[in-house]
């Protein structure tokens, strides 16, 4: 027999409320057979606010764990050897700040080695991707061309000095949450990494020797979704055409330079509210896509937890997807066999037809000047959220079938639902407070002349072309904070704000019965208002999950609402001028992070102060039941959350909640 295939790392995305408290799930994970980790950090240290900012205001702790400064990064890893650990760290805009806060507590663990030696050792991999960023998570900060030099000074710092690091993960995860076909999210993959790997040669920073070094740590990101044949054979295609790009394109002559390595977590976007025990047969065939074909597997694997539609997994959901990975490896046979699928006809013919549609889709963007001009046009995300606005018409009308959503729907009553309060995990309500007094402190005991050198010696360096990694290194050690790096660079780089996608999206190609009812219900009760009913869609806090806000936003403009959406990151003042400069008849508010809490009500008291308390407004998010009951006793008129996937109902319940506001019958 063959000799076993080793298994793939296998991690848990994990990071919540506070550093200790995330550094004590990530070394009981540890000890039960995890092999790496994978650090999900919160909001703020994403976009680059210290916590004591205005825009942090709900969002400390919520979907990660604040890193705002060295102290708190030497806590989330204590008694974790760096040097001995594979460590995934999902940062995009701010990677290169939290890669320098990782060697340098990575030097303090080791004091006796040199930091060269340190740096020799570790290994792991910073997500680091901006362009997706701008595509469909949205927690980008600075504008393209200067979010491209980042990356390209980091790759080129990890290809000269951290050699088994990743130093981007090219990640097409989230752009099939945002609506994706297989065939965009191999395409779009593939333009980012070309954008990429032109701008580190063109750099100049990495000698023509090391170029093959620098295309071998290119690794990727991506999604499986349940339609788990397509979703192997499209992993297959991402291998076949990267191994040609790589050869044709950038002459890479080493085979093992050209292989296309990969991590997954598997899709979140088709976990559902109801019936949520099926998400865990979800996640186990979307695991199989990604493992089954040999010459196709990830090299690392998270699940989520089955009862992520629902809120933050406790412990052991974690523990329980993990189980799912072990008993894969260790129990089943599928390590003692070759690559399955050779030979297989029908599996080479979907994987070139696969290939073909990806190649005239990135030879349609290399043409409008590749993937930094076709965010700028705003090219992809259209057609990204017209392809999202197709599926959601599809599920809607029944051609797409989602168990538990919209055939098979009666059920019994879950035991593990039965008490929804202790079915999943809340952050600490006292993170952001914890993390404020921690800055604080940090500040008290630093040396400020220190940092305000080290911040000055990189904003003087930012002008240049200088790398900017031994600068944000010196920064770390220095003391500066997250907030400080990255207010740094916005006051030499600029902020950027990303096309939402929606004014070029096509929404539903034909209205059926009931959206045509829902047209005439707007049409006359805008009759009787004296004017064209208008909806204000805002996402207020940091949170950069725009896909469902925007699919709201194109669906009530193909049921006849004038739709005003400016994007994502808005404050509560913001959003409260805009309702009154658009004069809208509804407030939308739509947060997917959890700090709906803390925000609705900053709205609600704002429009109250603005005398526009008149103005209905409704909510969309993962809003637990007792969370939705408090938001409407505060005043809001409806709240929606993923259960609702009718979004013509939808459309017809702002018409419901307008009339009642103004007391028509």
């Amino acid at each position: 027999m063959a000799e076993k295939d080793r298994p793939w790392v296998m991690r848990t995305y994990a990071g919540h409320s506070t550093a200790e408290a995330s550094n004590a799930l990530y070394r009981t994970n540890l000890a039960k057979g995890q092999t790496g980790l994978s650090v999900a950090f919160d909001l703020p240290t994403q976009t680059g606010y210290d916590p004591d900012s205005p825009l942090s205001k709900g969002e400390v702790g919520k979907v990660g764990v604040p890193v705002q400064h060295l102290g708190e990064m030497r806590k989330l890893f204590d008694q974790i050897p760096l040097t001995e650990m594979n460590t995934s760290m999902t940062i995009n805009a701010t990677a290169m700040w939290l890669l320098a806060m990782y060697q340098v507590v990575a030097e303090e663990q080791n004091p006796d080695l040199d930091p060269e030696e340190v740096a020799g050792k570790l290994a792991g991999t910073t997500q680091n991707d901006i362009i997706k960023e701008y595509l469909s998570r949205g927690t980008y900060v600075f504008p393209p061309e200067h979010s491209l030099r980042l990356i390209s000074d980091m790759i080129a710092y990890t290809v000269n000095h951290i050699p088994k690091w990743n130093p981007i993960n090219i990640c097409s995860y989230h752009l099939q949450e945002a609506g994706a076909t297989p065939v965009q999210e191999i395409a779009y993959a593939m333009c980012t990494a070309i954008a990429v790997l032109d701008a580190v040669k063109a750099s100049g920073q990495v000698s023509d020797a090391d170029f093959e070094k620098t295309v071998g740590r290119i690794s990727f990101f991506v999604n499986a979704g349940v339609r788990f044949v397509e979703e192997m054979c499209k992993m297959r295609a991402f291998v076949e055409l990267w191994d040609e790009i790589t050869r044709e394109r950038y002459g890479v002559q080493d085979e093992k330079m050209r292989r296309f390595r990969y991590g997954v977590q598997v899709n979140s976007l088709g976990l559902t509210e109801p019936q949520p025990e099926n998400n865990v047969q979800r996640i186990v065939l979307e695991m199989l896509a990604v493992t089954l074909s040999k010459k196709a597997r990830a090299r690392a694997v998270q699940l989520p937890a089955w009862n992520e539609a629902l809120g933050l997994p406790r412990p052991w959901d974690q523990q329980w997807s993990l189980r799912l990975q072990q008993v894969l490896a260790f129990e089943s046979d599928l390590l003692e066999y070759g690559d399955i699928f050779d030979g297989s006809t029908v599996v080479e013919a979907k994987v070139q037809e696969l290939i073909e549609g990806a190649k005239a889709e990135i030879d349609r963007v290399q043409a409008m000047g590749g993937a930094i001009a076709a965010v700028d046009s705003g090219y992809m995300k259209s057609e990204l959220v017209s392809s999202h606005a197709q599926r959601r018409a599809r599920i809607e009308s029944g051609e797409e079938i989602v168990v538990g959503i919209n055939k098979f729907t009666t059920t019994e009553p879950s035991p593990l639902t039965a008490n929804l309060d202790e079915a999943i995990m809340t952050a600490d309500p006292r993170a952001e407070q914890a993390a404020i007094d921690s800055l604080n402190a940090w500040k008290d005991q630093r040396n400020q002349a220190e940092v305000d050198e080290a911040l000055a010696a990189l904003a003087a360096a930012a002008k240049t072309d200088e790398n900017l990694m031994p600068f944000t290194l010196a920064a770390a050690r220095a003391g500066a904070t997250t907030g400080e790096w990255a207010g740094t660079l916005r006051e030499v780089f600029g902020e950027f704000r990303a096309p939402t996608g929606v004014s070029g999206a096509v929404g539903v190609a034909e209205a059926g019965e009931d959206l045509t009812k829902v047209r005439e219900r707007v049409r006359a009760t805008g009759e009787e208002l004296g004017g064209r009913l208008r909806v204000l869609v805002g996402k207020p806090g940091l949170d950069g999950h725009s896909n469902g806000a925007e699919q709201v936003a194109v669906r009530a403009r193909d049921a006849g609402f004038e739709v005003i959406y400016q994007g994502i990151r808005l404050t509560p003042e913001q959003i409260v001028s805009a309702a009154v400069a658009e004069d809208v008849h509804l407030v939308g508010l739509s947060i997917l992070s959890g700090s709906h809490m803390e925000l609705v009500p900053d709205v609600l008291d704002q429009m109250k102060a603005a005398g526009i308390d008149d103005i209905p407004v409704i909510v969309g998010g993962i809003i637990p039941e007792s969370d939705a009951a408090k938001l409407k006793e505060l005043g809001v008129a409806a709240v929606y959350t993923p259960k609702d996937f009718g979004l013509t109902e939808i459309m017809d319940g702002f018409v419901d909640v307008i009339r009642q506001a103004n007391n028509l019958a």
